[in-house]
């Protein structure tokens, strides 16, 4: 059982982030944000993948404009995501984002936040105060460990906005390294009660990227800490969604489809279970059920060691039993595996 922190409640476009609010799940389009037409297309993919919050890039004028055309075609929360310059968040905020993320680091100074934070606060808009290693405020000690000066770069950042009278924030702290990312997150949530928003940046490409992600995400959501994440990968923003429900549905922290339960192999299987656990998993991307799916090489580690499974099958010589709930319910040939195991799957219950 995860005991989470209990963080202050924020709302970003009608999404509850905090408190005991589900870990929300969020990624960033891709997409050139000008370009209205696939910038809408690549959310509503994510949109039916289970992203709960997107954010988009603000290079300049003609993406922040170009926010009021996207939110009207969306139904999602979008962020805006915001560097260097701080009129592109005023620009933001008048074209309708539910959020702002800010980097301290490349931002400017308390004057161009202040700006920022009035209007934020005249709308109701949180803000994301988004420190990266790579983008550090330069006026920070070097002495200091990057840990250190990420966490410094955030609480001056959190001070500042209290000191208007802001209270609408969320935190994130992403490095490349994962003890740096996970050492800052422990560090400033017992510094603070504002929702933190966990990721890995610059993770790279599939595994290696989602191994990365892994490593650094589900290690501080075990310790109760995170109220939105994202993994950020070198691939499909799709891919990311798919990867951060997988983490969550492995802590047990979130239902989000099926998951698929399938053994290793060993001398001891008889079957292609490489080859039906393939194809069982393709077919389930389609499904929104939230059950179990085992794919078991034998009968060591069939209905016994699957026994959480809602259904599943065991294999035998050319052939395997499926069983549901832990109890065996017929012997199918294995040319036939897939058909009668998907067959028990659509008469489940979700």
């Amino acid at each position: 059982m995860i005991n989470r922190r209990r963080s202050r409640i924020i709302n970003i476009g009608g999404l509850t982030i905090g408190g005991d609010s589900p870990v929300a799940v969020q990624s960033m389009t891709k997409t050139d944000t000008r370009d209205i037409k696939s910038t809408v297309r690549q959310i509503k993919e994510l949109e039916a993948a289970g992203c709960e919050m997107v954010r988009v890039a603000v290079p300049d004028q003609q993406a922040a404009a170009a926010i009021k055309s996207i939110k009207s075609k969306i139904s999602i929360p979008l962020m805006a995501d915001i560097h260097f310059d701080y009129r592109l968040a005023l620009l933001s905020i008048e074209n309708g984002t539910d959020g702002l993320r800010l980097n301290p680091g490349n931002i400017g100074g308390p004057d161009r936040v202040r700006a920022v934070v009035k209007e934020a606060r005249a709308r109701q808009i949180p803000i994301r105060i988004g420190v990266n290693a790579g983008s550090l405020p330069v006026d920070l000690d070097p002495a200091l460990s990057v840990c250190e000066r990420m966490v410094l770069a955030a609480m001056r950042e959190v001070k500042l906005l209290e000191e208007l009278d802001f209270d609408l924030i969320k935190i994130s702290l992403k490095a490349f390294d994962v003890p740096t990312t996970i050492e800052s997150y422990r560090t400033i949530a017992d510094m603070v009660d504002y929702p933190l928003h966990i990721g890995i940046t610059e993770a790279g490409i599939p595994p290696a990227g989602i191994i990365r992600s892994t490593a650094g995400i589900a290690p501080l959501l075990y310790l109760g800490i995170g109220d939105t994440i994202r993994v950020s990968l070198t691939a499909s923003p799709v891919e990311e969604i798919v990867t951060a429900y997988e983490i969550l549905k492995s802590l047990n922290l979130r239902s989000h489809g099926p998951i698929l339960i399938s053994c290793p192999t060993c001398g001891r299987t008889e079957i292609d279970v490489a080859k039906i656990a393939t194809e069982v998993n393709r077919r389930l991307s389609e499904c929104k059920k939230s059950i179990k799916v085992a794919v078991m090489g034998c009968a060591v580690n069939g209905p016994g060691e699957a026994s959480e499974a809602d259904i599943g099958i065991a294999g035998g010589r050319g052939k395997a039993l499926i069983f549901k709930h832990g109890h065996k319910l017929r012997p199918v040939n294995e040319a036939d595996i897939v058909e009668e195991l998907m067959k028990e799957i659509d008469s489940l219950e979700a």
